[in-house]
């Protein structure tokens, strides 16, 4: 099934890309007066930012002293998240032991109420017998007949039993489930607080090893400061450099790709570090483009292969989303029949469109909203701007505004598949992969706050 459905700082140094052996693609290179003007302004940023560097390297000098102790508070926080981290999992896999037992006893009683109802249709069986005797069959029969009277007889009280039982077991299961529910709950706010105190424990870690970097850099020469300062100059010049060739869009620079996220989570809640993780899970970054087309022909909705023309069945939904792929391709002035699309995968069709990889019927859905929130009169799915808005109302529209790690999770898994992430398979593999990326986008988006 087509799946339905990446970015705000910063723009390229390219005199600094020679600190990492980094040369940015031709595309890059090509640059109008305005990007010149740009990347001089962000350059003239960035060198009174490194002198500023230059000067906390120095006075660091003279406190060794304070450092060392930050050092030390910074490992009692390490050690304190790592004991919240191991009792939490204690408490998500007791909570997971007894939500187990109440769905036993569920089951239990859900068992209980069926084999009653077996009594009672036993019950009705043998009554019809007994409306179905005549007379004369009962008298010439009345060993048989008078037996079914007693079995009647019993079943009445057994009958009067069995409902005030059902009663009760309904009663109880109504609790039980009731209970669980409430366990099902606990379990995600304990998820949540554990992921919290985990990425809280990733920052730590990271403070530490500056810490510790600078700590060093206090106890050697000036020259130690100096290669800090450059591997500092590097960092920020690869994560600067990296450019983002989203599908279908040429290429887009980090921070552009940050800026369209922030606008995003600016107008949904969503985290502009889970709308990136979306993005690079869905066609890693725009690496993977589509490589199939859909054909002019009797079959609608067949096609073929971009790159070798072999080919397709149902490459795209002939009735769901082949007349919409047409009405936003005739709208863009754009081929239908020479505009990649994704191709279909097992299962299912593709069709999926642009960097987020929206098919048609679902990029419909979204256009009236986008128009308001981009200020725009038309949208389009192979703009990064507009898909990445796009991936920010489908997210939002899941609770991932919410916030915490479970509803983010499944805001991701429902991104993917149209539904919560399941206990586990594969639909989860593609959830626990996007908040992974999160993280690190994350970590970036920091950096480049900081730098």
């Amino acid at each position: 099934m087509a799946r339905t459905h990446i970015l705000s700082l910063g723009i390229v140094v390219l005199l600094l890309c020679t600190l990492i052996g980094g040369i940015l693609p031709a595309a890059a290179q090509e640059l109008s007066e305005r990007e010149r003007a740009e990347l001089e302004e962000e350059y003239d940023q960035l060198q009174q930012e490194i002198a500023q560097w230059e000067q906390v390297l120095q006075v660091t000098r003279a406190k060794k002293a304070t450092i060392q102790g930050d050092v030390t508070a910074l490992n009692a926080e390490i050690a304190q998240a790592e004991a919240q981290i191991r009792a939490k999992n204690i408490e998500i896999g007791e909570l997971g032991s007894e939500i187990r037992q109440k769905t036993a006893r569920i089951n239990e009683l859900s068992g209980r109420i069926l084999s009653g109802h077996e009594s009672l249709a036993s019950f009705l069986r043998k009554q019809d017998q007994i409306d179905d005797f005549s007379f004369f069959e009962i008298v010439l029969g009345a060993d048989t007949a008078f037996a079914l009277f007693d079995d009647i007889d019993n079943m009445v009280t057994v009958q009067s039993g069995l409902h005030e039982e059902f009663a009760e077991i309904r009663e109880v299961r109504t609790e039980t489930e009731s209970e669980r529910k409430a366990l099902a709950a606990r379990e995600a706010a304990a998820a949540d607080a554990k992921y919290v105190v985990e990425t809280k424990k990733q920052e730590i870690d990271k403070d530490k090893q500056v810490k510790d970097q600078l700590l060093a850099v206090t106890k050697n020469e000036e020259a130690a400061y100096s290669k800090v300062l450059a591997e500092r100059q590097a960092q920020a010049a690869q994560i600067r450099a990296r450019l983002f060739p989203l599908r279908d869009t040429g290429n887009i620079q980090f921070g552009d790709a940050v800026v369209y996220a922030q606008a995003a989570s600016a107008k949904t809640g969503v985290r502009p570090a889970l709308i990136l993780a979306v993005l690079s899970q869905e066609s890693d970054l725009g690496a993977n483009i589509g490589n199939c087309y859909v054909t002019n022909s009797p079959n609608q909705g067949d096609g073929v292969g971009k790159n070798t023309g072999t080919p397709f069945d149902g490459v795209m939904h002939p009735t769901r989303d082949v007349p919409v792929f047409l009405e936003i391709t005739k709208a863009l002035g754009k081929d239908p029949y020479t505009t990649p699309i994704s191709c279909p995968q097992p299962g299912g069709y593709g069709g999926a469109m642009g960097p987020t990889q929206f098919i048609p019927s679902t990029w419909k859905l979204f256009e009236a909203r986008l128009k308001v929130a981009l200020g725009v009169g038309a949208t389009n799915p192979w703009n990064a701007e507009h898909a990445i808005m796009a991936t920010g109302l489908y997210l939002g529209d899941w609770s991932a505004a919410s916030g915490g790690y479970t509803a983010e999770r499944n805001a991701a898994c429902a991104y993917f598949s149209g539904r919560a992430c399941p206990a586990s398979g594969w639909v989860t593999n593609y959830g626990d992969q996007v908040m992974a990326k999160a993280t690190k986008f994350q970590q970036d988006i920091d950096f480049l706050k900081e730098n």
